[in-house]
């Protein structure tokens, strides 16, 4: 199972914790992982990535271990940590301002 910490505006939306766990069949990469997570919240579908492209929106960000991963390859291969559960892929709605 992997382990993914949403913020505060798609756990709402999703009628589930800050933390979820999600199963992903291998390889583990950062698309497979969405592709479950919309598989098993629908309402989350096009909130992180464009329903089309499947592109990141403009104001979310990926972070992997610590690392911003937001703008590696979306069929890379995730962190064995993450893989493995034994760290949450965070999903961070980003801030902006003057």
């Amino acid at each position: 199972m992997i382990r993914v910490v949403l913020p505060t505006h798609l756990w709402r939306l999703a009628e589930t914790g800050r933390e979820i766990e999600i199963e992903v069949e291998a390889p583990v990469t950062l698309y497979s992982l969405l592709d479950a997570l919309e598989n098993q919240y629908p309402m989350l579908r096009g909130t992180i990535r464009d329903h089309v492209t499947k592109e990141r929106r403009p104001f979310i960000r990926f972070f992997a271990c610590g690392e911003d991963i937001s703008h590696e390859p979306g069929d890379a291969l995730l962190p064995q940590d993450i893989a493995f559960g034994k760290e949450p892929l965070k999903i961070v709605g980003a801030m902006a301002g003057g």
